[in-house]
C-alpha cells in the first residue's frame, strides 16, 4: 500500500491512536487498577504492604496519564521525565532492599498489559483493519520509547538511593529485628544487646510515618523525638527502639508497665504538637519476646486501617479501638468490604455528612441494646433526635435493622474506619 491511500491509512490511524488516548481519562482509575492488581502479584515482595502498593498504583496512574497524554497531543518522548510518583516509587523499593529486577519487571509487563488493553479497545471501535494495525503499531513504538526512557530514569533513581540507603543503616541491627519479628530462633539476650532495647519487659507497638515528607524538614528525626514524646507520656521509664523503615516511615517500641492501653486521645494531643502531617497507629501492649511481636503485628493492623482510610483517618490509630480490628481484617480484602457494605447498608453508605451521622447515631443504637434513651445519652442528643434518625437509617437502609444484623454492624465498621474505599 503507497500513495495517497497510505497516507490516508496513516492519517486516520493517527487520529484514532489520539481518540483513544483521549478517550483513556475516563478510564484511567480501572486501567490503573488492572494494572496495578497484576503488577503486585508479580512482585511477592509487595503482598501485604499496604503502602507500597498504594505507592505502586500511584506510579502507575502517573506513568499511564502521562503516556497517553503526550500519545493524544502527539508529543515528543525523547524529553519526558519520569513522574514524580514513579521515582518515590523506585525510591522506595530501594530502602525496602526488593530487587531493581522487580522495577523493571513491572514496566516490562505494565507496557504488555496496557498495549493488549489499546488493541482491544482498537478491536471494537475502529472496523478498518488497516488502520487499527498502523494505530497501534504507533503506539506500540510510542510505548517502547517512553519504556526505554522513563526505566532508564527510575533505575538510576534506585540505584542512587541504593547507595545511598545501605550507606546509612544498621545491616546488623535491621537482621537481627527481622530474625525476632519472624519468630526465628534467637538469643534474646544477644538480641538485646544488638538493639539496645530489653526485650523481656512490656511493649507498646508503634508506627509512625509523615504524610508529606517532601513538605517537612527531617521527618525521621521528627518521628524519632515523638517515639520519645510518646514514652514520656505513658510514663515510661526506659529508652524506646526506633527503627526507621524509609524516609518517611518508622517503626517503634515504647516499654512500659502493666497491660492497659494508653489513653487514645492523650496520645493525640501529643501527636499533634509534632504537626498534623504526623500519623501514628497503636498496637496493643504486650510482654516479653512474644509480646514484642504481638504488639507490632497489631500495629501494622491498625496502620492498613488508617491507611485505607487516607485523610479520613485520625492522627492516632489505635488496634485496641473498638470496630478497628474488624476494620482491619476487612481492609485486607477491600472489594469484600465494598461490597458487604453495598448490601447491607444500601443508601446509607452514601459519602456525606448527613449520612455519616445516621450512620454514627445507627452504630450506637445498636451497642446500645436499641435503646434510644441510652443512645441518646452517649451520643448527647434528645431522645426524639435519636428515634428520628435512626428511622431515618432504616429507610436508607431499605430493610429492617433485624435483618442480617451482625453483618450491619460490620458493614458500619467498615464505613466507619475505612472510609472513602468503601462508601459511594
Amino acid at each position: 500500500m503507497t500513495g495517497p491511500e497510505a497516507d490516508d491509512v496513516a492519517e486516520r490511524a493517527a487520529a484514532r491512536v489520539a481518540d483513544i488516548a483521549g478517550s483513556t481519562s475516563s478510564q484511567l482509575d480501572d486501567v490503573a487498577r488492572m494494572l496495578q492488581v497484576e503488577l503486585a502479584e508479580s512482585i511477592p515482595e509487595l503482598r501485604g504492604d499496604r503502602l507500597m502498593l498504594d505507592l505502586l498504583y500511584a506510579s502507575v496512574e502517573s506513568n499511564v496519564k502521562v503516556f497517553f497524554h503526550r500519545a493524544q497531543y502527539g508529543l515528543a518522548l525523547d524529553a519526558v521525565e519520569a513522574p514524580r510518583p514513579a521515582v518515590e516509587y523506585a525510591r522506595r523499593l530501594a530502602q525496602r532492599e526488593i530487587s531493581s529486577n522487580a522495577l523493571l519487571r513491572a514496566y516490562r509487563l505494565g507496557q504488555r498489559r496496557v498495549l493488549d488493553w489499546v488493541a482491544g479497545e482498537l478491536g471494537a471501535v475502529e472496523p478498518d483493519a488497516r488502520v487499527s494495525f498502523a494505530a497501534l503499531q504507533l503506539l506500540q513504538d510510542a510505548a517502547f520509547a517512553y519504556i526505554d526512557r522513563v526505566s532508564e530514569q527510575v533505575v538510576e533513581e534506585y540505584e542512587t538511593e541504593r547507595e545511598r540507603w545501605l550507606a546509612n543503616r544498621s545491616t546488623i541491627r535491621s537482621a537481627t529485628l527481622a530474625a525476632l519479628l519472624a519468630g526465628e530462633e534467637t538469643d534474646v539476650a544477644a538480641g538485646e544487646r544488638v538493639l539496645g532495647y530489653r526485650l523481656r519487659q512490656g511493649h507498646l507497638g508503634l508506627v509512625l510515618w509523615v504524610e508529606e515528607p517532601a513538605a517537612s524538614a527531617g521527618p525521621l528525626q521528627r518521628l524519632g523525638h515523638l517515639v520519645t514524646a510518646i514514652g514520656h507520656e505513658v510514663g515510661s521509664d526506659a529508652a524506646p527502639l526506633f527503627v526507621p523503615q524509609d524516609h518517611s516511615l518508622g517503626w517503634a517500641w515504647v516499654p512500659v508497665q502493666g497491660g492497659g492501653s494508653p489513653d487514645p486521645d492523650r496520645l493525640a494531643r501529643v501527636v499533634r504538637e509534632v504537626g498534623d502531617d504526623v500519623r501514628v497507629a497503636v498496637g496493643a501492649v504486650g510482654a516479653g519476646l512474644e509480646g514484642f511481636r504481638s504488639t507490632h503485628r497489631a500495629a501494622l493492623r491498625a496502620h492498613q486501617v488508617a491507611v485505607v482510610a487516607a485523610d479520613r483517618a485520625a492522627q492516632v490509630t489505635a488496634y485496641d479501638d473498638a470496630g478497628v480490628r474488624a476494620a482491619a481484617v476487612l481492609a485486607g480484602d477491600l472489594p469484600v468490604a465494598r461490597d458487604l457494605v453495598a448490601s447491607m447498608v444500601g443508601d446509607l453508605a452514601r459519602d456525606d455528612d448527613t449520612a455519616a451521622r445516621l450512620r454514627e447515631t445507627l452504630t450506637v443504637f445498636l451497642r446500645e441494646n436499641r435503646s434510644f434513651v441510652a443512645t441518646a445519652e452517649k451520643v448527647h442528643l434528645h431522645k426524639n433526635t435519636v428515634k428520628y434518625r435512626v428511622d431515618k437509617a432504616v429507610e436508607l437502609r431499605g430493610r429492617p435493622i433485624e435483618d442480617d444484623r451482625f453483618d450491619l454492624e460490620l458493614a458500619l465498621v467498615a464505613c466507619r474506619w475505612l472510609g472513602a474505599a468503601v462508601l459511594v
